[in-house]
């Protein structure tokens, strides 16, 4: 069975964002061709659960993985940094094994 850890700083962001919006389930998260290094993470709002959706709770937050997606984000930590003006949703994913410079891309 798959795996994905959602930490405290995503889960609390997920539900603030959730919250200003008003309605939804949780963070769609899926993968898409894309970048200099193969693959890029595409995240969205889940209004509603997909039948073969994977869902993961952790902290009182929800992210759902497409099937598609499932085994290059397995094992995978979903973490909201902090840094300097920016701030963003970061994967600590043990699947990478390259990544391209600006961090846009990766490959499993």
């Amino acid at each position: 069975m798959a795996t994905l850890n959602i930490t405290p700083a995503a889960a609390e962001q997920i539900q603030h964002v959730l919250a200003e919006r008003g309605e939804g389930l949780g963070l769609r998260v899926s993968v898409k061709p894309s970048g200099c290094s193969g693959y890029s993470y595409v995240l969205d709002f889940a209004d509603e659960a997909a039948p073969d959706d994977a869902r993961f709770e952790d902290h009182g937050a929800q992210v759902f993985v497409a099937p598609d997606a499932l085994n290059m984000l397995d094992g995978s930590e979903v973490d909201y940094v902090n840094e300097g003006l920016n701030r963003y949703f970061r994967f600590n994913n043990p699947n990478v094994t390259d990544e391209c410079g600006c961090g846009e891309s990766f490959t499993v």
